[in-house]
């Protein structure tokens, strides 16, 4: 996807200055701080000494016995954790309701709907089923939503789009620069004005953009992976940091007595599973570009080489190692449910809906016999309508 050639560089500097008036004014994420009652481990098929060390930070028991991407990942989650609490106590000292609309001058608010809009298309056109279930949401978060959503899209072509063979480091450099620039209000294009203008809402920290931005990095210099520690920052880089991104605009429920934190790693582990879902949806995809995204260690562990995985044969050896992995993946799902009904109820929808699609890929690749080198996994038109009214039953229900 192009970005459009309009300039808002060009634009009335009042613009940037009411883009910095509404982020000290306003937010829509309102909720009463409780203690924590969620924790976030696996429960049912895999226990945590299966993979040490691997949910100790999405458990809430501290840093002991964390590995260092895991560590790494905790330090951002509490981080966006602060931000949002602090936004919390901001917000219980206003006064009054300021409409952010109101701040924004006529012909810039035009140009900005347009903006909005043209988030929506593309969110329409690419993620069909998330793009219905955000329509559940209110307008502010639903637009904040899209925002966010093509932001990643459009990191995400940087290494995986047409333009992909020409992208250097230093064309991120660029990129990254740009998001600091709509972080200060001084969107370059009108895509970029979308997300400047979310990020001015909601109490969004930058960390996890430069750290998406920083997985691309790791796609253009890594096509190995020694063990699941690297992996996990890898799958944290490119899908965990979406959740860090959306719990601040989707909010957490008034009636929730979850602490900010668990619900931030339930996003976390969303984010993971769904990573590792599209991994081992696309093993032979990745193979034929030369890219192995699975732990190697793990590989030995049940015999297969990575000839064996560029030859793409299905055997009992890879059958029992991708019945592990699919294992895992789960297990992440298992964590992140745990914090979707701590969400806002108007925001759940989407999130289930997405939950509910991917654990059906596992589900595929399962029915395909384990055979992810030449068979495409995936959910069906019907299948994927039919869920629809599963995730919205789930959505509607209370917090537990």
């Amino acid at each position: 996807m192009q970005a459009t050639s309009l300039k808002w560089s060009a634009f009335p500097e009042v613009f940037a200055i009411s883009i910095r008036q509404k982020k000290a004014a306003t937010s829509r994420f309102v909720r009463q701080q409780q203690p924590s009652r969620i924790c976030c481990q696996a429960t049912g098929a895999l226990a945590q000494d299966d993979y040490p060390g691997v949910l100790t930070g999405l458990s809430g028991t501290g840093r002991l016995g964390m590995s260092p991407s895991e560590q790494r990942v905790f330090d951002v989650v509490l981080k966006q954790a602060a931000v949002v609490n602090r936004r919390i106590q901001e917000n219980q000292r206003l006064n009054e309701d300021v409409k952010p609309e109101s701040v924004v001058p006529s012909d810039p608010l035009d140009l900005l709907n347009e903006a909005y809009l043209r988030c929506c298309e593309v969110c329409e056109e690419y993620a069909k089923t998330f793009y219905l279930g955000t329509l559940l949401m209110t307008p502010d978060r639903r637009k904040a939503i899209w925002a966010i959503y093509v932001w990643c899209r459009r990191t995400d072509e940087l290494v995986d789009g047409p333009n992909a063979p020409h992208i250097t480091p230093s064309a991120l450099d660029r990129w990254e620069q740009r998001l600091e620039d709509i972080f200060e209000g001084k969107p370059y294009d009108m895509l970029d004005a979308a997300l400047a203008d979310t990020v001015s809402k909601f109490p969004i920290d930058i960390q996890p953009f430069r750290d998406m931005i920083d997985g691309m990095r790791m796609d253009l210099v890594k096509a190995r992976y020694e063990n699941f520690d690297e992996l996990y920052l890898y799958c944290y880089y490119v899908a965990g940091t979406v959740g860090l991104m959306s719990v601040p605009v989707m909010g957490i429920a008034p009636v929730s007595n979850a602490s900010t934190e668990s619900v931030f790693n339930a996003a976390l582990a969303l984010g993971i599973a769904n990573q590792l879902t599209n991994i081992l949806r696309d093993v032979g995809e990745d193979a034929r570009r030369g890219r192995i995204y699975l732990p190697r260690d793990e590989l030995a562990q049940f015999g297969i080489s990575e000839s064996d995985v560029f030859s793409g044969r299905v055997t009992d050896k890879w059958r029992a190692f991708m019945k592990n992995q699919i294992k895992r993946a789960r297990m992440f799902f298992d964590i992140s449910e745990q914090g979707v009904g701590e969400l806002d109820k108007d925001s759940r929808w989407p999130v289930w809906a997405s939950l509910t699609l991917y654990r059906q890929i596992l589900d595929s690749i399962e029915a395909n016999d384990y055979n992810n080198f030449t068979k495409r996994a995936y959910v069906g038109k019907w299948k994927k309508f039919l869920s629809l009214p599963v995730a919205y039953v789930r959505a509607i229900a209370p917090p537990p």
